[in-house]
């Protein structure tokens, strides 16, 4: 169902005493003064693996794998795509970054 470089949305569970405004589906918890609530995450199709996993690169560019038929994963849709494009990360990710982590400063 995915291949590599689809962007896909993934709904993390959280939790908090103060919710951030990407909150969705906020709900208190039970017995405490904290809330329970989702937030999307934006995430790009590293690598598919016959196994059934795939491996995605998060806003910051870690790696994550997890399986294909996870719940809280779904492709994104073509709204998303649209308005919240600068969310994704890109791929693959800038030469330009990884040489601003190699470089050297010198001063003279």
């Amino acid at each position: 169902m995915y291949k590599t470089g689809d962007r896909v949305v993934y709904l993390a569970t959280k939790h908090s005493a103060h919710p951030g405004r990407r909150a969705e589906q906020v709900q208190p918890e039970p017995h405490g003064e904290g809330y329970s609530y989702g937030v999307k995450k934006y995430w790009l199709v590293a690598r598919v693996e016959s196994s059934g996993m795939i491996t995605v690169i998060t806003r910051r560019g870690k790696e994550r794998t997890l399986p294909a038929s996870d719940p809280r994963l779904r492709p994104a849709r073509w709204w998303e795509n649209l308005f919240f494009g600068a969310r994704f990360p890109t791929f693959p990710p800038s030469a330009a970054a990884a040489a601003e982590d190699t470089r050297v400063s010198v001063r003279a």
